[in-house]
């Protein structure tokens, strides 16, 4: 991070530590005296707001640790004891099952406006491809904590997700036997997932560390999609920042305490409170909701790839469904490379403003696919898979289509010349 010339405090502990080690320095440069564009709105909150919950999770389950066990016959009952016997017990679980939604809330909405202002374009291509490995860390994080209470939903969805690595052709096989530690999802598959769920967090911490290092580095994105020119387009991060994100995390953890304490099922499964039966298969096996928009991308694929009117397969369904969950993540990696035009913010950019609204969409309408059964109809007229896939087509032509078509089309609107002149044009406007 930044370097230059130590700050002198009034203080006289805050001076002796920091002599010797400035890290009140440190503080003051990157997130105190640090200019920042003067324009952020409050979509710019949830890289904060993600920050906190990250600590809550890393927090909470720490604590969970030290009284759950992770044994197939025990486990179970573990998650009720600490429901039931530990003080705050309760209150510390649904504080980290419902904190895992929100962080996700949180990320989800820190994407798709990195990808609404530009934020993944130069020079913060690396800035956005550890975001993405951050969002990867989470998912692998949650997937295997959602198998620690070893319900119903949590046993089959081990089953179900772990054996999809099956699919990969010479490798898949050895790669479900090395994650269940055996030939099922046994007690060696729970004790490897406990020490991956515990290790997982504190790896996320680290990335989420050389994230916000390369933004300082870099310089935030802002609505405008236009660099900072000189003292008047930006301001300093404290008070100003500190506030308006204070702000936004007093309204969302408000939000997350009502689901804490009045509606903590709410974004569960009820079958997970079933003990985990091997003989006895759930209806309707899905994951937890942040999952289900790449779920159904995955279930979409029902068709085989080869020489037609032979027997000769090159991809089968499982396999092809496979590479479409996990390409589907991919593309947001080469995302900077895809959309190459030289104009960031979507504010400037008509065509692709309409594309991407279709995008959050055709997103959500995947979520609700993703969360039905997979025989299900629309509106009892034709089944619902035929929709999933018409808009998994429609997600993958977003980004290898329509990004780099508009890249090239595009006719934008006139950018403003600075920050400081689209301020003063708004407040114009309001006034």
């Amino acid at each position: 991070m930044g370097s230059g010339p130590r700050q002198k405090f009034d203080n006289p502990v805050v001076e002796w530590v920091d002599s010797r080690l400035p890290l009140f320095t440190l503080m003051q440069r990157e997130y105190g005296a640090f200019p920042v564009p003067k324009n952020f709105n409050y979509f710019w909150n949830f890289g904060a707001i993600a920050g906190v919950m990250l600590v809550t999770m890393i927090v909470t389950g720490i604590v969970l640790a030290m009284q759950y066990t992770a044994n197939t016959e025990m486990a179970f009952d573990s998650v009720e004891r600490i429901m039931r016997d530990v003080n705050f017990g309760w209150m510390l679980r649904y504080m980290h099952s419902n904190g895992a939604s929100f962080f996700f809330i949180a990320v989800y909405i820190h994407i798709f406006r990195g990808m609404y202002y530009g934020s993944y374009k130069g020079p913060r291509e690396l800035l956005w491809i550890l975001g993405v490995v951050i969002f990867l860390l989470m998912m692998a994080t949650a997937f295997i904590g959602y198998v620690l209470p070893w319900g119903q939903m949590s046993y089959w969805g081990a089953t179900v997700i772990t054996n999809l690595f099956s699919a990969l052709p010479l490798i898949g096989e050895p790669i479900v036997t090395w994650l269940w530690g055996g030939f099922s999802v046994d007690n060696p598959t729970l004790n490897r997932f406990f020490a991956l769920h515990y290790l997982l967090p504190f790896v996320i911490f680290a990335v989420v560390f050389l994230h916000v290092w390369a933004l300082h580095i870099t310089g935030s994105n802002n609505p405008e999609g236009v660099e900072p020119k000189d003292e008047q387009d930006t301001i300093s991060f404290h008070p100003y920042y500190t506030i308006k994100d204070s702000v936004g995390l007093l309204v969302f953890l408000v939000l997350y305490c009502l689901f804490v304490f009045f509606a903590p099922d709410s974004l569960g499964h009820p079958d997970n409170y079933i003990p985990a039966d091997p003989l006895v298969t759930p209806a309707h096996i899905v994951p937890e909701w942040y999952f289900l928009p790449f779920y159904a991308i995955l279930r979409a694929i029902t068709f085989e790839i080869g020489i037609p009117f032979t027997d000769i397969v090159f991809i089968t369904a499982k396999l092809g469904g496979v590479i479409a969950m996990f390409g589907a993540i991919a593309l947001w990696f080469v995302m900077p490379w895809l959309d190459s035009h030289p104009v960031r913010s979507a504010r400037y950019r008509p065509l692709f403003r309409a594309f991407f609204i279709l995008l959050v969409i055709d997103f959500v309408a995947l979520g609700y696919i993703g969360s039905q059964p997979a025989d299900a109809t629309f509106f009892g007229m034709f089944a619902l898979s035929y929709v999933g896939l018409l808009c998994t087509a429609y997600y993958f032509a977003f980004f290898i289509v329509v990004l780099p078509v508009l890249s090239k089309k595009e006719k934008v609107k006139t950018l403003p010349n600075s920050i400081h002149d689209a301020v003063l044009a708004k407040n114009k406007s309001h006034s």
